[in-house]
């Protein structure tokens, strides 16, 4: 009866670990999505440079896209709460980076957290070990 309800506690430990690798799992894609798509678009400004009065496609939906021309090279940037600002490229592209170095903050942050849940569960099977040892022992 005590072995049983010591597996049983032992699966449940388990099983949150799990869940916990799980979550950080699943942030660290959508970190590293975002982080993808703001470098993309990070290197699609640099192909704004010098191109007024050119024709472009500007994005009016999901995959669905207009020829335009582009009339001034400063964009307007949302900057949260709907409030937005009229910014060079450059000035746009550090806003960018400031996201990415953010980001990357946060993976890091994630991969420490993981890091700490894989020793945690390393020094939780150690004592599972050493409990089942002295019991068989006994």
């Amino acid at each position: 009866m005590e072995n049983e309800k010591n597996q049983q506690e032992l699966m449940f430990k388990l099983s949150m670990y799990e869940q916990q690798i799980k979550q950080i799992q699943e942030n660290m894609e959508m970190v590293e999505q975002n982080i993808i798509e703001l470098s993309t678009l990070n290197l699609g400004l640099d192909d704004l440079k010098g191109k007024k009065d050119s024709e472009i496609l500007s994005p009016v939906g999901r995959g669905i896209f207009v020829k335009s021309k582009l009339i001034d090279e400063n964009l307007i940037v949302d900057v949260g709460s709907k409030k937005f600002v009229t910014k060079s490229i450059d000035e746009a592209k550090d806003v960018i980076k400031n996201q990415l170095k953010k980001l990357e903050e946060i993976r890091d942050s994630l991969n420490f957290s993981l890091e700490k849940i894989n020793e945690e569960i390393g020094q939780f099977l150690s004592g599972v070990e050493k409990d089942s040892k002295s019991l068989k022992d006994n």
